[in-house]
């Protein structure tokens, strides 16, 4: 199928303001050229445009070039649009076909973390991971991410929490695991996903038997799984 056609122009003035939301703060004429490969001769017409709009301003009107005010409001609304379940979805479909095991989504519930969503892989494994199943905070590997990150919510609800030791080397490592935690011979690790605000919105939760499941923490299934929650939050903001 043919790709679509689109404006030259707009997509190569687009370089320059990638360039400004992947720095994240103001950057001289030179230095944003530059970024988006491009000369400084050629990038000024494209930001005077992109003032007037209000997509860039410019500090002192002869200082470093930063996002303007309708970047951000475009920004905020997008934001308000993002729905993290509805985004993360289509996310555990592929990883369950590219891992083999089955996938699923656990956000926080009135009960602890509470799985929403189940993509079963190509074998799936017969267990409880069914929508409403909620998850131990002590014993399986969503849990411990919730437990890590939401530790006063897990607080309340006075069940046995991992200890100090374990949550750090939770968030050091960026994933929890399980291994014959709850259910013997079965397995799992989990991601989190966080939101703007640095909160943690979401678990991506991949499950299988212990006997063909990598737990390693350098292993490519964990890689997996931290590279997915890594877009997810990035596109929710974080």
């Amino acid at each position: 199928m043919k790709e679509p056609r689109g404006i030259q122009s707009i997509e190569v003035g687009g370089q320059l303001l990638l360039a400004l939301a992947h720095h994240g703060r103001p950057m001289a004429l030179k230095d944003l050229a530059r970024e988006a490969g491009m000369t400084p001769a050629k990038a000024h017409p494209y930001l005077v445009s992109f003032i007037k709009l209000g997509l860039v301003e410019q500090d002192g009107g002869s200082g470093p070039y930063g996002l303007g005010p309708l970047a951000l409001q475009l920004g905020l609304i997008s934001l308000q649009q993002y729905d993290p379940v509805r985004l993360a979805t289509p996310v555990i479909e592929e990883l369950a076909l590219r891992l083999g095991h089955t996938v699923a989504i656990a956000v926080w519930g009135t009960r602890g973390p509470t799985i929403v969503r189940v993509a079963e892989g190509p074998t799936p494994v017969h267990i409880s991971m069914r929508h409403g199943t909620v998850m131990s905070l002590a014993g399986t590997a969503s849990g411990r991410l919730f437990a890590t990150w939401r530790r006063e919510d897990a607080a309340m609800l006075g069940e046995p929490l991992p200890d100090d030791a374990a949550t750090a080397a939770v968030r050091e490592a960026g994933l929890a695991t399980s291994r014959d935690g709850v259910v013997a011979g079965v397995s799992a690790a989990a991601a989190p996903v966080f939101d703007a605000a640095g909160r943690l919105v979401l678990a991506l939760t991949a499950i299988g038997p212990s006997a063909s499941f990598d737990t390693a923490l350098d292993g490519s299934l964990a890689a997996a799984l931290r590279e997915a929650a890594g877009q997810l939050s990035r596109r929710l903001g974080h």
